[in-house]
């Protein structure tokens, strides 16, 4: 019997980069795996396919983040569905970057309403089932960033490090009923998110991490499905960083 078999998991923005590799490596876990993204459906279906090819099931489930009514349909498709909900990887997140002075209003809210609104959202939406189950996995992924600031990101820092809050926040409401939440915080990840620092920049990057080099996707999915398992029933409350040393 496979480690999270007969578990019920919802990864957002599962699409491409980390939430796809965690959706695949929690299907071959056992969990049945809902992949959430929010426009783009032919990504959505080639990760789905991917957690096909790897011997898992799921399925898509489309819905934004930042809004809240969808979010709230989109979970009771799950439970009607599967009759409860084990796991939830708060994967979904954008960056709008610039410098203070010059990010608009609208930027910021954007980025504040799916990264951590969007986290709310889902995470109260989980809330009543996992606690009715007395047992549940919830998973917030934050950012080196939210931890160490990063000059021209300070919407997204302060949207990262938001989480880092909710997370310790809501693992205390929740621990008595057998549900643990966690974060995970990546460093510098090759992803598409990051394909766009290249040159001087990455360098720079580079020599500020002690292992030399940026991780992986499956590396930041291997932390969070091990804080989805049964291994980690004791952990509650903490931000596992995967950074290489970048940040300790």
């Amino acid at each position: 019997m496979k480690p999270l078999e007969n578990k019920v998991a919802v990864v957002t923005g599962a699409s491409r980069g980390i939430g796809r590799a965690i959706a695949v490596r929690l299907a071959k876990q056992g969990a049945y795996v809902f992949l959430n993204f929010t426009s783009n459906e032919a990504a959505a279906a080639d990760a789905l396919a991917a957690v096909h090819d790897a011997g898992g099931q799921g399925e898509l489930l489309r819905f934004d983040v930042a809004a809240t009514a969808d979010v709230m349909a989109g979970f009771e498709k799950v439970i009607t569905s599967k009759g409860r909900v084990d796991i939830l990887v708060n994967n979904a997140g954008i960056s709008i970057d610039g410098l203070l002075v010059r990010v608009k209003d609208e930027d910021f809210q954007k980025v504040i309403d799916v990264n951590l609104k969007g986290v709310f959202a889902c995470s109260r939406a989980v809330a009543r089932p996992m606690m009715k189950q007395r047992h549940g996995r919830i998973v917030n992924l934050t950012s080196v960033v939210g931890e160490a600031g990063n000059a021209g990101q300070t919407t997204y820092a302060a949207s990262k490090a938001g989480i880092i809050g909710l997370t310790k926040s809501l693992a205390q409401e929740l621990a008595s009923r057998g549900i643990t939440v966690n974060a995970v915080s990546p460093g510098l990840i090759d992803t598409d998110m990051t394909a766009a620092i290249s040159g001087d920049a990455r360098n720079t990057m580079l020599q500020q991490i002690p292992a030399g080099r940026a991780g992986t996707a499956d590396e930041i999915a291997a932390a969070v499905v091990f804080l989805c398992g049964e291994d980690a029933a004791y952990i509650t409350g903490q931000v596992l960083r995967v950074n290489g040393g970048m940040y300790l």
